[in-house]
């Protein structure tokens, strides 16, 4: 059973960083492949980023490269998201993602959501 849990958002000026955490206190973290998703208000989920259950693949949305960062720690079972040069446009509900398969992941269909955590970046 995989449970999903984010931190880590909060309110950040325009231009600010943060950096998402996500965790999973079982015990197959390092066989799934993981992502990133996020949905505005009024707007539908979308694809953020995803990362290969070694790490060694990784892919971004394009609204995103050069900005975020997507990265995972298998041993603390822990995946971040490091978000730089944010903008209002990235004020979001962002939730991680895991499936044992990296194009569910790209097809956003995983098995497993987390709950969100909220990001919102002020002008």
């Amino acid at each position: 059973q995989v449970q999903l849990v984010e931190s880590g958002g909060g309110l950040v000026q325009a231009g600010g960083s943060l950096r998402l955490s996500c965790t999973d206190s079982g015990r197959t973290f390092s066989r799934y492949a993981l992502g990133w998703f996020r949905q505005a208000p009024g707007k539908g989920r979308e694809f953020v980023a995803a990362i290969s259950w070694s790490g060694g693949n990784t892919d971004y949305a394009d609204s995103v490269k050069g900005r975020f960062t997507i990265s995972r720690d298998n041993a603390k079972n822990t995946m971040y998201l490091q978000m730089i040069s944010l903008k209002p446009e990235d004020t979001a509900v962002y939730y991680c993602a895991a499936d044992p398969a990296l194009t569910a992941i790209l097809d956003a269909t995983p098995d497993y959501w987390g709950q969100g955590t909220q990001v919102t970046v002020s002008s």
